[in-house]
């Protein structure tokens, strides 16, 4: 089974139209200011419209305050938030009463200890997003292009539902799945030629290794 791919930063139709194409089941649309892969949301509104109704809208913030997540949720009208930053429990409950949308919280993976703090979100996040910790100086929380070790995951219970991140691109996305059987990947940095900048041959190449992989590989448990 193949698992869910997220291509996430993207900014042009052109991108737009090949991760879909190849089958891209989420596509990722980034408001945060630092960002190389930021993007204005009306700009993001009018990129999702082109396959709305094809694969998911994900709105990705980081600590975005209740004016900015609002014009966010107003213009790219998204299927899933994505919150990226240290955004408590109770804001993701407040979120959810008020927009009643899926959503996705990602978390910096390093140690084994990391992921201990996943435990107040569980029945509030939908599902989880784990990423690497990001190098030191460093003032990305996602996107850096750096793995963790996978292995750390074999500790989850398999009730979670996560999507893996950091770092995977077409020659190590087959030890990824391999390792940790996850139902979902998320790539960013992984199809780019630069920071920001999608590569669609990149693209092509990396859907065609999750396909390979995925006849080899089994994915654990059904996604949501």
């Amino acid at each position: 089974m193949r698992p869910d791919i997220k291509i996430c930063g993207l900014k042009t139709p052109e991108a737009v139209d090949r991760a879909v194409e190849r089958g891209a089941t989420h596509i990722g649309f980034i408001f945060f200011a630092k960002s190389p892969r930021n993007i204005e949301p009306d700009i993001a509104g009018t990129l999702a419209d082109r396959v709305r109704g094809r694969a998911k809208i994900v709105a990705v913030t980081v600590d975005a305050d209740a004016d900015d997540l609002d014009e966010i949720i107003a213009l790219l009208r998204p299927d899933i938030l994505q919150f990226h930053g240290h955004e408590s429990p109770d804001r993701l409950l407040t979120v959810k009463a008020m927009t009643g949308l899926p959503i996705m919280k990602a978390f910096s993976i390093r140690e084994p200890d990391d992921l201990k703090r996943i435990e107040p979100y569980i029945g509030i996040a939908d599902r989880f997003l784990f990423d690497a910790k990001p190098p030191v100086g460093s003032d990305l929380p996602g996107g850096n292009g750096v793995t963790f070790d996978w292995r750390l995951l074999s500790s989850l219970d398999e009730s979670v539902n996560y999507m893996l991140s950091g770092g995977l691109n077409k020659d190590n996305i087959a030890d990824a799945l391999r390792e940790t059987g996850a139902r979902g990947i998320d790539v960013s940095s992984g199809v780019e030629s630069a920071p920001g900048v999608k590569d669609l041959q990149m693209m092509d190449e990396f859907f065609a290794a999750v396909a390979d992989a995925s006849r080899r590989v089994p994915v654990s448990g059904s996604v949501k």
